[in-house]
């Protein structure tokens, strides 16, 4: 029997109930990115949750695109869209089904999206480079084996999680422009609190 990912994200995310389960901020890692974000840049934020970096995103003036398989998160997404005045195109989709825009997007983040192990992370690796335009970015943050010690977030499946080797192979042929394992202590909401053992991706896709 396949897992429910809808049920267990929407379950999730009632749970936190008015509350934000990731908080409302964007994750450190992108938005110590923006100066590789522009106005009028169209970027597709995978996975978003209820919103946080979609929204940050917005704010910096891009299109953005949004995709989520929880309509709980959604409509808690749309909520901080709307209170902080910018418009995110929100998709429910889940993402091992979705028909993926072929280079569509300037820019494709994808933020703590460790919820499949690899042989779904095949298809979805696939579909956010096949997303990207010739010559654009893709912006990954996960988190390394050594997570598993720290248990302040993430899947507990070792196999779901990212080392340097596996990203290299994954997107060869991109230009690293950054690549980084790196302890941190991260604070979003009460999901990821407390020093974690982090992976970043910064990969321009060939022109």
């Amino acid at each position: 029997m396949s897992f429910d990912h809808e049920a267990f994200w929407s379950a999730r995310y009632r749970d936190a109930g008015d509350d934000y389960l990731f908080g409302t901020a964007p994750n450190a890692f992108l938005s110590a990115q923006a100066g590789r974000f522009a106005a009028g840049m169209s970027v597709l934020a995978v996975a978003d949750g209820e919103g946080r970096n979609s929204v940050w995103l917005a704010e910096q003036g891009c299109a953005v695109t949004a995709t989520e398989i929880s309509p709980v998160a959604l409509a808690k997404a749309a909520k901080l869209a709307r209170a902080r005045q910018v418009a995110v195109d929100f998709i429910e989709a889940d993402l091992l089904r979705w028909d993926w825009p072929l280079a569509a997007f300037d820019a494709v983040v994808g933020i703590f999206i460790q919820f499949v192990g690899p042989a779904e992370r095949e298809i979805l690796f696939a579909g956010m480079q096949a997303a990207v335009k010739p010559g654009g970015l893709l912006l990954l943050q996960g988190y390394t084996p050594k997570q598993l010690e720290y248990r302040t977030g993430g899947p507990s499946a070792v196999e779901n999680l990212y080392t340097a080797e596996l990203l290299r192979r994954a997107f060869a042929g991109w230009e690293a422009l950054e690549l980084r394992e790196h302890e941190s202590v991260i604070g979003e909401g009460r999901g990821h609190a407390g020093r974690a053992a982090l992976i970043d991706l910064v990969a321009r896709k060939p022109a």
